[in-house]
C-alpha cells in the first residue's frame, strides 16, 4: 500500500476537512454526450491520477497521510437538470462545503448540469491535491475522453517526499540549521501575536463576468504595445479599485500565486500538485499613473520570480509542520496584509471543437476559502476572451462593494492607458 504524509501546504488547504475547502472548475458544452462516456473517461482520469485513487488516513492526529486504496469507489458522477444558464454557479456554491470523507470514496466528484442542447461539466476537487494547472489538465483529459473513449492515459507514481526535488547540490546539513532558525523566529512570531476571536460568520459568494472579445483583444494589445504583462495590468487595476472604494482601509498589495512547475520540471504539466509559491506585489508610492505602475508590477514580479528557489521553499515548507496548526489559525482570524489573492491562469489551452460537441465556454475555477482574508479573484483566458471569479465572504467583502471594486478594475482596463 503507498503512502504519503501530506506535505505542508496540502495540510493547510486540507484544514482537517473542517470546513472543506473545495476547488469547482467548470465547462460549458453544446451538443449530446453519453453518460456511459463520462463514467469511462472518470474510469481512466482516475487510473491515470493516484491522488484520485487516495484516501486520507487520520489516524495520526500529528500528521495525516495520503493513502493510494486500489479498491476504492469510482469517481461519482451526480447529475441535475439545466433549468437557467446560471445553475453552474448554484452548483458550484454547494459544492464548496462538499465533505470527501465517506470510506472508500475518492477525493473528487463531477457534477453533470443536463441539458437538452446545452450542458456544464463541474470538476470538484479538494484543494489539498490540486492547483489551476491540474484542473486544466483534467478538464482536458475528461472533454477528450467523452469524445473518444478509446484513448489511453498513461499512469504516473506518486512522489514519496520533497527530497525526490532536491539537486544533488542542495546542502541538507547547512539548510536544516537554517531551518531550525527561521523556525524558532515563527514560533516567537505567532508568540507575539494577539489572540483574535474575529470569524468571518457570513456567506461566501462568487462573482462571475467576462470581458468580450473586442475589449480583451484591447488590453492584450495595449499591454503588449506598452511593454507590460496582462497579469501586471490586472494587478495594477484591481489594487487601485481597491484602493479608490476603500480609501486608506487598502492594502494596496496583491498575493500571486506561481505555478510551480515552472521552477521543478519534474513536477509535471499534467500530474496533480497541491503547492504554488506566492510572491507579494505592491504599488508604487507616488505614482499616478496605471501604465507606470504597471511596468513597476512587472518589473517586481520579474525580480522576485528570478530570485525564487521553489525548490528550497518545497523542502523548507516541510520543516515547519509543527506550526501548522498556528498558520491555520491566523488565516481564519487575521486581515492579512494585502487586498486579495490574483491567479492568473492565463490562456487556457483547450480544443474548442470535438467530433460530438463543441466546448463553448471554460468558467474559471470557484472557492470559498474559510480565511478571513477570503478575498480570491481567479482569471483565464479562452477563446480570446477574459474571464474572471471574484470571491469572498460577505463579512470581511460585502458583495455590493465588491461590485463596486469589479466595475471600476474593468473601467480601468479598458480604458487607453
Amino acid at each position: 500500500m503507498i503512502k504519503r504524509k501530506l506535505l505542508l501546504v496540502e495540510r493547510i488547504m486540507f484544514i482537517d476537512a473542517n470546513p472543506p475547502l473545495n476547488c469547482v472548475f467548470t465547462a460549458k458544452i453544446k451538443g449530446e454526450i453519453q453518460e456511459e462516456h463520462i463514467q469511462i473517461a472518470l474510469a481512466k482520469i482516475q487510473n491515470k491520477h493516484p491522488l484520485l485513487r487516495a484516501a486520507i488516513d487520520l489516524q495520526d492526529k500529528q500528521h495525516p497521510v495520503f493513502v493510494i486504496k486500489e479498491n476504492i469507489k469510482p469517481i461519482p458522477l451526480r447529475i441535475v437538470q439545466r433549468q437557467t444558464d446560471t445553475d453552474w454557479l448554484a452548483e458550484s456554491e454547494k459544492e464548496w462545503y462538499r465533505q470527501f470523507k465517506e470510506e472508500g470514496s475518492p477525493l473528487g466528484q463531477l457534477v453533470w448540469v443536463k441539458g437538452q442542447e446545452l450542458s456544464e461539466l463541474l470538476w470538484v476537487l479538494p484543494h489539498c491535491i490540486c492547483d489551476g494547472t491540474g484542473m486544466v489538465t483534467l478538464m482536458q483529459e475528461l472533454l477528450a475522453l467523452i469524445d473518444d473513449p478509446t484513448l489511453d492515459l498513461e499512469p504516473y507514481q506518486l512522489f514519496q517526499s520533497v527530497n525526490n526535488f532536491l539537486s544533488p547540490q542542495f546542502d541538507i546539513q547547512k539548510k536544516t540549521r537554517k531551518a531550525k532558525l527561521y523556525l524558532l523566529l515563527a514560533k516567537s512570531f505567532f508568540l507575539l501575536q494577539r489572540k483574535n476571536k474575529k470569524r468571518n460568520l457570513g456567506k461566501n459568494y462568487a462573482i462571475h463576468w467576462k470581458v468580450d472579445p473586442t475589449n480583451s483583444a484591447f488590453i492584450k494589445q495595449k499591454c503588449k504595445d506598452s511593454g507590460i504583462s496582462v497579469h501586471a495590468l490586472l494587478c495594477t487595476a484591481f489594487m487601485q479599485a481597491f484602493q479608490d472604494a476603500q480609501g486608506k482601509a487598502a492594502k494596496k498589495k496583491v498575493i500571486s500565486p506561481i505555478d510551480i512547475r515552472h521552477f521543478i520540471p519534474e513536477i509535471k504539466k499534467d500530474h496533480l500538485f497541491a503547492f504554488a509559491p506566492t510572491v507579494e506585489l505592491s504599488l508604487k508610492k507616488n505614482t499616478s499613473q496605471i501604465l507606470d505602475q504597471a511596468k513597476h508590477i512587472k518589473q517586481d514580479l520579474t525580480q522576485k520570480i528570478e530570485k525564487m528557489d521553489a525548490r528550497e521553499l518545497l523542502w523548507m515548507g516541510e520543516q515547519m509542520h509543527p506550526l501548522v496548526n498556528r498558520m491555520i489559525g491566523l488565516l481564519k482570524s487575521s486581515r492579512g496584509g494585502h487586498d486579495l489573492t490574483l491567479s492568473n491562469m492565463g490562456s487556457l489551452q483547450i480544443p474548442n471543437v470535438y467530433k460530438n460537441f463543441t466546448l463553448e465556454d471554460i468558467i474559471s475555477p470557484t472557492v470559498a476559502f474559510p480565511w478571513l482574508n477570503s478575498n480570491t479573484l481567479v482569471t483565464s483566458t479562452y477563446r480570446d476572451q477574459m474571464d474572471f471569479t471574484l470571491m469572498s465572504n460577505q463579512d470581511f467583502l460585502p458583495k455590493e462593494e465588491a461590485l463596486k471594486i469589479r466595475d471600476k478594475a474593468i473601467a480601468l482596463l479598458t480604458s487607453s492607458l
